[in-house]
């Protein structure tokens, strides 16, 4: 039996449409899991499942078109308040070997994101104890993978940090995300030159 091929424009316009929705739903609605936010557009948009989903990389495109349309001045400053308040942990947390990573770096957080720093200690207690030993409160929340040894949150300046700790070991290990393409991490020098070739343009 002869099986009918599938419009191919039909499913690059489908995957276009739920990109497009996704990215705002990450936008606007608070959602930070790009996983999450493509079922959901796929789900509100009732496609068939032969559609399939975007990459995570044609969302995230989506995402910035949609951010440089309706948030432009919004989304300059708040991307770099974020990167300020990373680099103020970070310099604190120096001895950790700490990376910014996620949509903060990436330039796509929005209004809901949460900053995402990387440490790599010898023991997640060291962490602990620095914290402790400074009066900065914070709290456990659950690990998002098995190789992650905690995650400890924190605020300040009404922005939520989570310093997601790893083993020393890894810092060496490049992680990737679902779609295969490597999760980008910059240490603090980086960050500081990025936000100054952008205060440029």
């Amino acid at each position: 039996m002869r099986h009918r091929r599938r419009p191919t424009g039909m499913q690059n316009n489908g995957t276009a449409h739920i990109a497009v929705l996704a990215a705002r739903l990450m936008a606007e609605d608070g959602i930070n899991d790009v996983e999450l936010a493509k079922r959901k557009a796929a789900h509100q948009l009732n496609l068939p499942e032969w559609i399939g989903l975007p990459t995570s990389q044609a969302v995230y495109d989506a995402l910035r078109t949609h951010q440089a349309i309706f948030h432009d001045t919004e989304q300059r400053e708040r991307i770099a308040s974020m990167r300020s308040e990373a680099l103020y942990w970070m310099d604190l947390l120096e001895a950790f070997h700490p990376y910014l990573t996620g949509s903060v770096l990436e330039g796509t957080a929005g209004r809901f994101a949460m900053i995402d720093i990387l440490l790599y200690p010898d023991s997640d207690k060291d962490v602990e104890i620095f914290l402790l030993n400074r009066g900065i409160d914070y709290e456990p929340v659950q690990p998002r993978n098995d190789r992650t040894s905690a995650v400890l949150q924190l605020s300040r300046n009404d922005w939520v940090v989570n310093l997601v700790i790893y083993p020393s070991h890894d810092e060496r290990v490049v992680f990737k995300k679902h779609d295969g393409s490597v999760r980008e991490r910059a240490r603090a020098e980086l960050v500081r030159s990025r936000m100054a070739a952008e205060a440029i343009l």
